[in-house]
């Protein structure tokens, strides 16, 4: 491609199409994995707000060692693509196992007497071995081959396309396959979503280019994953470090709410057909933060996150007071909050991509991992799960007494993103007007 051509598209239609598709499969495969098994195991087999915590809490673990050590082999070999590639396949084939996961089947392989305990801790193990191909493929991996191909005149585009394709992920998983759940047809659900996540790692080897420049290192790969943890390291990339403080904060606001979303507006608001306003707030937020890319680019990344804090806070405080039968505020206090989460997520993660070194995009990915994923998993749903478990709102199903969640969740998760804005304002002071 030529530069004129590239220029004129700011990044070319390959590229573009590689960040839409293996964005678009990848978060679909981690849709299933952060909200549906949490449902599996809640509803069928019989676990518990402890256990869902416990099954993010193992898999965040798994998800930034697996990142910091494969992310820094990336930058050792000089590859890309054969990450990705060859992790979709197998990351699809294992997710499509987990319908042939149930209480009777681990009975009849283990003949224990305690088959429901033993089929949520191979849930547990088998979410962790899913996540191990899923963090190679798309955490450390297509990650970073988002940050090779991309500058900082046109991150603020690409991010928020990426911070969209979660919620477009969710759309098709409640338009296309919520029907198979609702039916129990759980071994069909997850097939398809199998299927699909290798399909999309078999179309790599045609789409994906590793950058021309990228090439192997010959330095010490057990000395570059801890690279990251040195004092001096953190010393010379302050800003990067600041960064990373403000997603994490916002990740584990994220996580106080978000494994429990399907479960809340099921059993706590009673609406059934969910799929119906979690559509219309997944499209009117994707569309926003897409609306809002060139914006980001245009007046800068860090001038954009505190104004996107306050609409956050607010989002979170409307939720808090919304009720079942009102499905019209539903849609527009969910659009508030995960709207303006979405956009103050792609001017952060733009910045974290700004800030970290060309030469060690890959070995970055781990630590970006280490406050996106592991810090705020294994202490969000926590949280969650303790505000859950103070409050006297239950059902019953099959004899079993189950405590459910209260719009306190919400207010719990702005209480966290409050705190945000410390790392912000150190942000803005120490950037300057330069972002």
């Amino acid at each position: 491609m030529s530069d004129k051509k590239k220029k004129a598209g700011g990044l070319g239609g390959r590229i573009w199409a590689g960040i839409i598709i293996f964005g678009l499969i990848g978060q679909l495969a981690w849709v299933i994995e952060n909200m549906y098994f949490n449902v599996y195991l809640f509803d069928v087999i019989g676990g518990t707000a402890n256990d869902i915590a416990l099954m993010v809490a193992a898999s965040a673990i798994t998800a930034a060692v697996t990142t910091l050590f494969m992310g820094a082999l990336s930058d050792k070999m000089g590859k890309r693509k054969a990450f990705i590639t060859v992790g979709y396949i197998i990351w699809g084939i294992v997710t499509a196992s987990f319908g042939f996961i149930t209480v009777d089947s681990t009975s009849r392989l283990f003949h224990t007497v305690n088959a429901v305990s033993a089929a949520a801790m191979l849930i547990v193990i088998m979410d962790c071995v899913m996540t191990f191909f899923g963090s190679t493929a798309s955490d450390a991996a297509f990650n970073s081959w988002v940050t090779d191909v991309t500058d900082e005149t046109n991150r603020g585009r690409a991010e928020t396309v990426m911070q969209a394709m979660p919620l477009a992920a969710m759309l098709l998983v409640f338009g296309v396959l919520d029907g198979f759940k609702q039916k129990g047809e759980w071994q069909t659900f997850f097939i398809i979503v199998g299927a699909v996540t290798s399909l999309g790692g078999v179309l790599g080897f045609f789409i994906l280019k590793d950058k021309p420049s990228l090439t192997s290192n010959n330095e010490n790969y057990f000395k570059n994953i801890f690279y990251g943890f040195k004092p001096s390291t953190v010393k010379s990339n302050g800003l990067l470090y600041i960064t990373f403080a403000v997603f994490c904060i916002l990740n584990i606001a994220y996580q106080v709410f978000m494994p429990y979303i399907i479960i809340y507006l099921e059993k706590t608001l009673g609406i059934k057909d969910y799929a119906l306003p979690l559509g219309g707030i997944l499209i009117l937020s994707a569309v926003l933060s897409v609306l809002l890319g060139r914006a980001i680019d245009k007046f800068g990344k860090v001038k954009f996150m505190l104004p996107c804090l306050a609409v956050l806070l607010v989002g979170f405080i409307a939720m808090f007071f919304v009720r079942g039968a009102n499905l019209i505020f539903l849609i527009i206090a969910g659009t508030v909050m995960m709207g303006a989460y979405l956009v103050l997520s792609a001017a952060v993660v733009g910045t974290i991509r700004d800030y970290t070194p060309a030469d060690k995009v890959g070995l970055f990915q781990g630590i970006r991992m280490l406050f996106q994923v592991l810090i705020p998993m294994v202490t969000g749903p926590y949280i969650g799960a303790a505000v859950i478990a103070n409050n006297n709102a239950t059902y019953e199903e099959l004899g079993v007494v189950k405590t459910i969640p209260t719009p306190n969740i919400f207010l719990a998760a702005a209480a966290v993103a409050v705190f945000a804005v410390i790392p912000i304002i150190a942000l803005m002071k120490k950037a300057g007007g330069s972002k």
